[in-house]
C-alpha cells in the first residue's frame, strides 16, 4: 500500500461523488484499484486494498481490510479481514472472522466470530456462527456449524479435503479429519470426531459414553484436606 496521503484524498473524494458513504473519510483508506458501488457505508478503520470489487448497498467496517476481494450486494464485513476471496451477495462476515485466500461465500452465508476460512466452497445460507475453522473443504447449502468444529485438513505431510453436502448440521466440538465426504441431510452429533464417510441422512456419534460416580467428588475433597 502506497503512503502517499494525497492518493488517498483523491480516491475518498472520487467514491464520495459516485454516491458511496463514509462516517469519518479520513479514517478510510482506498487503493487506486477498488472499486465500490453506491449507497454501501465504509466505516472507520476500513482499508481497501488491491482489486477489491464492493457492490451496492454493503456496511464495510469499522477496522476491516479487504485484499483483492469481490463482494456482492448488501453484505456486511464487520472488523475482519478477507483476502482473495468471493463473498457474494448478503452475506454476514465477522465480527473477527479471517476469510484467507481462495474461497467461495455463497450468497446469505454467515461467517460469525473467530471464524477462520481458507481454501474452501460454501454453499448459500451456510452459517457458522463463531469458534471454527474450515479448510480445504467444500460445503453445500444451509448447513449449521457448531461452535468449536475444525477441519483437520493437514496431517504434517499433505493438505486432505473434507466434502460436506447441503442441510448439514454439524454439532459443537466437531473434528473432521479427511479425506471424508458428509452426505446431505447428514447429523453429526456434538463433540463426534468424523474419520470415515457419512451416508446423506445420517446420525454420526463419536465420543465417550458418559461415566458418573457419585459421591467421588466429595470423597476426593476429603483426601486432598487430609494431606
Amino acid at each position: 500500500m502506497k503512503d502517499d496521503p494525497t492518493q488517498f484524498q483523491a480516491k475518498r473524494e472520487q467514491l464520495l461523488q459516485a454516491g458511496v458513504l463514509m462516517m469519518d473519510p479520513a479514517a478510510v483508506y482506498v487503493e487506486e484499484g477498488v472499486t465500490v458501488e453506491a449507497g454501501t457505508m465504509l466505516l472507520p478503520g476500513t482499508i481497501l486494498r488491491g482489486d477489491t470489487r464492493i457492490g451496492r448497498d454493503c456496511c464495510i467496517g469499522p477496522q476491516a481490510m479487504l485484499t483483492s476481494c469481490t463482494v456482492g450486494d448488501g453484505c456486511t464485513v464487520n472488523a475482519s479481514q478477507c483476502e482473495e476471496s468471493t463473498i457474494q451477495a448478503g452475506c454476514q462476515i465477522g465480527p473477527y472472522a479471517h476469510i484467507r485466500p481462495h474461497c467461495m461465500v455463497g450468497e446469505g452465508s454467515k461467517i460469525g466470530a473467530f471464524v477462520q476460512l481458507k481454501n474452501c466452497t460454501l454453499g448459500r445460507g451456510t452459517k457458522m456462527a463463531h469458534l471454527t475453522y474450515v479448510g480445504d473443504s467444500d460445503v453445500g447449502e444451509d448447513c449449521n456449524f457448531g461452535c468449536g468444529t475444525v477441519t483437520c485438513n493437514y496431517d504434517g505431510f499433505r493438505k486432505h479435503r473434507t466434502t460436506i453436502g447441503s442441510h448439514v448440521f454439524v454439532g459443537c466440538n466437531t473434528n473432521f479429519v479427511p479425506p471424508v465426504q458428509i452426505g446431505d441431510g447428514a447429523f453429526i452429533a456434538a463433540g463426534t470426531t468424523v474419520t470415515q464417510d457419512v451416508p446423506e441422512d445420517a446420525m454420526v456419534i463419536g465420543r465417550a459414553r458418559q461415566e458418573v460416580k457419585e459421591g467421588w467428588a466429595e470423597e476426593n475433597r476429603q483426601k486432598k484436606e487430609k494431606k
